[in-house]
């Protein structure tokens, strides 16, 4: 299976074409195309990832790749450049966050389905084995009460302000306690911001964008039988199981993710921007 990478300024689009084209992780699969930003980056990243082929326009990989990779540091150009390609029925990736405006999301989504071609987006640290024992471990403490997560972000970040990397913590938030939010509110700190995502049923999980002096994430919860609290270390690999499942979906055309699903961390985002100009709590959706 052919696959071309759109992005070379990410870092995960080296460790993807590392793991695929130079650790063969992946059985049958190739990263065969890469367009950059600039020559500069293009270069570097293909000749460290071993990628044969660098095109000076995306549209030279439609019809010569079997599967996509959309890898902007800044989400508003993700959709863009992944139409022509689910035009065509291709499978697509789209780094995290999938997209700058759910509305758009919604139109690319439908479209996606009307052609047949698979769609999925994720952040890595859901994906690492630490957060998935803390999964099985809060399933102890009984009904959540109360959450946390920390982690790195800098809400004014030029690559999407909150976007950037709060889609993380959104995502563990949401892979551990649920879907279903209802409102968020987020005020500034000297170091970051503090946003809380309310649920229909009153929990409150407590977000923590740290902007400077945070090298890890952690998570905790409180809950009726108890509480618990731990790190998020990255496995040895810390991509692997997030290739693993996107390859799994341009194998098998069975998407991982409900596109429902795929929408909820970006409509979150949407409202904890809007908060943030606010200073007031905002519904999600």
């Amino acid at each position: 299976m052919k696959i071309g990478i759109i992005g070379s300024e990410n870092s995960h689009s080296l460790a993807i074409a590392k793991t695929i084209n130079i650790e063969k992780k992946i059985k049958n699969c190739s990263v065969e195309f890469l367009w950059g930003e600039t020559k500069k980056l293009a270069q570097t990243v293909a000749k460290a990832g071993k990628i044969p082929n660098i095109v000076k326009d995306t549209s030279e990989m439609v019809g010569k790749v079997d599967a996509l990779i959309v890898d902007h540091r800044h989400p508003k150009y993700h959709l863009e450049a992944a139409l022509p390609f689910i035009k065509k029925g291709i499978p697509v990736f789209v780094d995290k966050p999938l997209c700058f405006n759910s509305d758009k999301g919604e139109k690319f989504l439908r479209l996606a389905k009307e052609t047949g071609s698979p769609v999925t987006s994720f952040s890595i640290v859901p994906k690492q084995k630490t957060f998935r024992q803390f999964i099985l471990k809060k399933n102890r403490i009984g009904r959540v009460l109360a959450g946390a997560t920390y982690g790195q972000c800098d809400v004014d970040s030029p690559y999407g302000g909150i976007f950037f990397y709060g889609l993380h913590q959104v995502e563990m938030a949401l892979q551990a306690f649920g879907f279903n939010v209802d409102r968020v509110f987020v005020s500034r700190n000297p170091n970051g911001a503090t946003g809380q995502l309310i649920y229909s049923d009153n929990k409150i999980i407590t977000l923590n964008f740290i902007k400077e002096g945070c090298s890890c994430f952690s998570i905790g919860a409180v809950g009726e039988k108890g509480s618990i609290c731990g790190n998020i270390t990255f496995d040895s690999n810390p991509y692997l199981k997030g290739i693993e499942t996107f390859t799994r979906m341009f194998k098998t055309r069975q998407e991982p993710q409900i596109h429902e699903e795929l929408l909820v961390p970006v409509k979150i985002l949407e409202a904890l921007a809007r908060s943030l100009k606010s200073h007031k709590a905002e519904r999600v959706g």
